[in-house]
């Protein structure tokens, strides 16, 4: 279906699409090509929302998104922005948030609207599509009848002669945007079968074990059968992908290896994987049935839902802590001491030394000592 706007211009870029509004200040004018891209191809709200902060919010001053979605028009105004919406139950107002996040609001019953972003002084015309500079948009046209962005979904109900119910299928819900888990690495080789064991010597005195001849692993507690590929203690994430060695002097410590302090005063001992974001999941990363989750408080959800992981190092880093970013979307950043502080790479483990402290964001923080 064709649409059209009546377009006051200014100084920010405008992207229409047939079922999209964008709006993006002058400083963002790099965004813009891509952006627009995006739209034309026919992105949903999701796809343009991830594609708007996907270099975080702190690089995107302000901007405004409007998508039809349902019986529902989705607005969100980030810094300088004012969106209008004509319903059946009057005008609704949704203003922009010089806070560090976004306001986003679900309109039912949207018969019209008009995003002001500046104050425009030249002459009002109408267009569809497109890419265009602009102080506000007014969706339909002044004086047309069409309906705002999805015809069937929000058009102002009109009487049929003979009234037919459509049945709309059940769409499931979307993705969560934020957290994004790198896949395992397809050069880790999986470990080799554990060997058979051999009946030790028994000898008068004592003497050492015998060269090459290799040392039964005992299976987890409880009974369980033994699996190489599973067992938690040969976990590793992607960043690591040492092999396991099954000799004592590299299998898991069974005491924590550092402490954790976080700003809310919580206390946590590593001594086992620890999954910590605004809402953690451990089914989002293989950590295995003993992962700890941790809840920290993220208001404006900077933080990502399951943001990073800390477990006790193997191999090269036993007997230390590891940390590895979990595809955070605002990142996190590590202070060792003496050296600068450094943004992780998602998916790669780095020791901590006791005395590191880990940003988060939004003020969460959390000390490394010593266990």
């Amino acid at each position: 279906m064709t649409v059209s706007r009546t377009v006051v211009p200014g100084d920010w870029y405008g992207v229409l699409g047939d079922n999209v509004i964008v709006l993006l200040p002058p400083a963002a004018k790099a965004r813009v090509a891509g952006l627009w891209e995006t739209v034309d191809e026919g992105a949903g709200f999701d796809e343009v929302l991830d594609a708007l902060i996907s270099d975080g919010l702190r690089s995107l001053p302000g901007f405004v998104l409007v998508s039809g979605d349902g019986r529902d028009v989705k607005v969100v105004i980030r810094g300088a922005g004012e969106a209008e919406l004509t319903t059946k139950d009057g005008q609704v107002v949704v203003s922009g948030s010089a806070d560090t996040t976004w306001v986003e609001e679900n309109i039912s019953g949207v018969s019209s609207l008009r995003v002001r972003v500046a104050d425009g002084d030249g002459a009002p015309y109408t267009v569809g599509s497109g890419l265009v500079r602009v102080a506000s948009v007014e969706h339909p046209a002044a004086g047309a009848s069409a309906p705002l962005l999805d015809a069937d979904a929000i058009a102002v109900p009109v009487e049929p002669p003979t009234p037919t119910p459509v049945e709309r299928p059940v769409e499931p819900p979307a993705p969560e945007r934020r957290a994004r888990i790198l896949p395992p690495d397809p050069q880790l080789e999986p470990p080799e079968p554990e060997p058979t064991p051999v009946e030790p010597v028994v000898a008068t005195p004592p003497v050492a074990p015998i060269p090459g001849v290799p040392v039964p692993v005992p299976g987890p507690p409880g009974g369980a059968p033994y699996d190489p590929l599973t067992s938690p203690d040969l976990a590793v994430t992607p960043a690591r992908t040492r092999p396991p060695d099954h000799g004592d002097a590299h299998e898991e410590p069974s005491r924590p290896v550092a402490r954790l302090i976080f700003s809310s005063g919580e206390v946590i001992d590593v001594d086992r994987a620890v999954i910590i974001g605004r809402a953690p999941d451990h089914g989002r990363v293989d950590a295995g049935d003993q992962t700890r989750l941790v809840t920290v408080p993220s208001p404006h959800q900077e933080i990502s839902s399951t943001h990073l992981e800390i477990r006790p190092g193997t191999g090269a880093d036993l007997g230390s802590a590891v940390a590895t970013d979990l595809g955070s979307t605002n990142g996190t950043v590590v202070a060792q001491p003496g050296l600068p502080a450094e943004d992780l790479r998602p998916g790669i483990a780095v020791q901590l030394v006791p005395g590191a402290t880990i940003d988060l964001g939004e003020g969460v923080t959390i000390q490394v000592t010593r266990e």
